[in-house]
């Protein structure tokens, strides 16, 4: 099962990449996580990056091609996968797919989880971070015991600067920009899925299986 999982930030990718790794028992391919790993690494393309991002600038779409590329050549990519946080542009869309065809493989789905602006600023802008352990609790779904203080530590709760409602917005608007072009490239293709995920974790997990089994 070779997916790509695609939504507005906070959507709850994370979370359910978690169930479908044990579902299909697949990796999850998170471009942040590559090239963290290639820059501790000191790999070639590590090195190469981490230029890029030394000098404050992006890096470019055909060295995290090059990253994937190595990564779905491992062992344990044979049965599948699930590619998260790329491509997040039609550009990196077309790259992936020139790279996909090079390895005689095809995207079996792109799940596609919709959920509204103001839920997602909503969500996100009650997530509250402890300044000590760094443990993330949200007030409306995981609060913790005592108000603004961490259940495990004791450390004060704080709000992180991107969860500040305005910069949610900013966020949002460069996932529609950018980002939701990139749908309807696969959607010609006939290959997406669209989850409803406005509900509760398990609710979204069952959406997805579901779409997943037809």
């Amino acid at each position: 099962m070779k997916l790509l999982l695609i939504g507005p930030p906070g959507v709850g990718k994370g979370t359910q990449a978690n169930f479908l790794i044990e579902k299909y028992n697949i990796p999850q391919i998170s471009t942040g996580d590559m090239l963290r790993e290639n820059i501790r690494n000191e790999t070639s393309l590590g090195d190469e990056a981490k230029k890029y991002m030394d000098a404050g600038k992006l890096v470019p779409d055909e060295v995290i091609l090059n990253m994937i590329n190595d990564r779905l050549n491992k062992h344990d990519c044979n049965n599948g996968y699930i590619l998260d946080g790329f491509p997040r542009t039609i550009p990196q869309a077309k790259g992936l797919d020139i790279l996909l065809g090079k390895l005689k493989q095809n995207l079996d789905s792109i799940v596609v989880m919709k959920i509204s602006d103001s839920l997602i600023i909503k969500r996100l802008s009650n997530r509250r971070s402890c300044k000590e352990c760094n443990k993330v609790y949200n007030l409306i779904f995981d609060p913790p015991t005592i108000s603004n203080k961490c259940n495990d530590c004791s450390g004060n709760l704080y709000m992180r600067d991107d969860d500040n409602p305005k910069t949610i917005q900013n966020r949002l608007n460069v996932y529609h920009e950018q980002t939701e072009p990139v749908i309807d490239f696969y959607h010609n293709k006939k290959i997406t899925k669209e989850i409803n995920a406005d509900g509760s974790i398990m609710e979204i997990k069952n959406n997805i299986l579901n779409s997943l089994s037809k």
